[in-house]
């Protein structure tokens, strides 16, 4: 299978219909890397290093491997999540189908190769670490008839108390989640990936966000979301600590090196938020504003001290902050974030149409993220400024190798 490359795109390319595609053998390889992941700061520091040397568009993230990319991957600064419902007329075949061309179409198109066929070659020429992830929804498994292969532990989340959840933002059956440091890029992919797709699934939402371009804020500290705080500081940073708390280890067998993902899309109050003084905003969150730091501590990754107390006998981190209510020394309730913020404008009010895409990932929901979001429904000051509004869960499954497809083991 040929490689594209610029000297290429001065030649017309033959048109490759689906038809074709469907019939051929297999699955290109031409286009396979695999890879050992580097670890979260460590990808991010190279990231921010590619910016600075004009490299960043090139950067690449293997695709095939024993997890998929967009995961354990370093936050790009640009993500969408789109949200798809099965047409009636996609069975279990339709679906192997369907996932054996998006899996196609992102192995070429991360590694800076125009999917088949690619319109506009040229988009897809600089990948800027370019990763696509893809899911199931509870419902994928009941319409297919593989409710017996549900993961252990996933389901949809049970109602909160502080949820106003609106059904343009919730659920699906498919999810695929794009992300790039590079707008252009990911457009140009979310693009490839909705012609695939729309041929065996109808789109229920789009959701897409942002964070911090590599390079554009302090190197080593995490990313911050709307209201000004560093957000994620409690996440895996070790290869052990993915496989305790994100990579699924079987339970069942085809599941064993996937994870699921809970997407809660929160609406921010930016003209509320903004009326409290920095030290209120500061309690609400137990964290110091200008570094993320506890309010016990010197730096961002200082360990809370959740027993001091102030002169006048209160708590230095209050009951009712978010730091309080979401901590837990129970590795069972711990789990990876990679929030992205959105910003859609201006209301018709005038207040920001602004919010967080909180993304978070584990090996089991029910075990890990419902109990810690429950402590945070019960009692977290920040709920007087955010609502959630959409919510949905997705098993996401295992990597594949070259000549396979995202879903096989499930499907197959």
């Amino acid at each position: 299978m040929s490689e594209f490359s610029q000297s290429e795109t001065q030649e017309p390319r033959p048109a490759v219909s689906r038809r074709g595609f469907l019939v051929s053998a297999g699955l290109a390889t031409g286009v396979a890397a695999v890879g050992v992941g580097t670890g979260y700061a460590v990808a991010q520091a190279e990231a921010a290093q590619k910016a600075a040397s004009g490299d960043l568009g090139q950067q690449k993230v293997p695709f095939y491997g024993k997890h998929q990319a967009g995961i354990e991957t370093a936050s790009q600064a640009y993500g969408t999540f789109l949200g798809w419902k099965l047409k009636p007329s996609t069975d279990r075949e339709g679906a192997i189908r369907m996932m054996r061309l998006l899996t196609d179409d992102a192995a070429r198109l991360t590694q800076g190769v125009p999917a088949l066929p690619d319109n506009d070659p040229y988009l897809a020429l600089n990948p800027a670490r370019l990763t696509a992830t893809f899911g199931f929804g509870p419902s994928f498994f009941t319409k297919l008839g593989l409710d017996s292969k549900i993961p252990t532990g996933f389901a949809e989340l049970p109602a909160f108390s502080i949820d106003k959840l609106k059904p343009e933002f919730s659920g699906g059956d498919l999810v695929i989640q794009v992300g790039s440091d590079d707008p252009l890029s990911l457009s140009h992919a979310v693009r490839q990936l909705t012609r695939t797709a729309r041929s065996f699934a109808t789109i229920l939402w789009s959701q897409s966000g942002f964070t911090s371009t590599p390079g554009a804020k302090p190197e080593g500290q995490t990313g911050r979301n709307l209201f000004g705080q560093v957000d994620g500081t409690v996440n895996p940073r070790t290869a052990e600590e993915f496989d305790a708390q994100v990579w699924a280890q079987g339970s069942p067998r085809w599941f064993d090196g996937g994870t699921s993902m809970v997407l809660r899309r929160i609406a921010m109050n930016l003209d509320t938020w903004d009326k409290l003084d920095e030290g209120s905003k500061e309690l609400s969150v137990g964290r110091k504003l200008s570094n993320g730091a506890p309010l016990t501590g010197v730096n961002e990754f200082d360990p809370p001290n959740l027993a001091a107390k102030s002169d006048n006998g209160l708590p230095v981190i209050p009951s009712f902050a978010h730091m309080r209510r979401a901590r837990t020394d129970d590795v069972t309730q711990k789990f990876l974030r990679r929030p992205l913020n959105y910003d859609e404008g201006i209301n018709s009010d005038g207040s920001p149409n602004v919010g967080l895409l909180f993304a978070a990932y584990m090996a089991n929901v029910s075990h890990q993220f419902v109990p810690v979001q429950q402590r945070l429904a019960d009692l977290d000051l920040l709920n007087t400024w955010t609502t959630p509004i959409g919510s949905a869960v997705f098993a996401l499954a295992p990597g594949c190798q070259p000549g396979g497809f995202i879903g096989e083991g499930l499907l197959s």
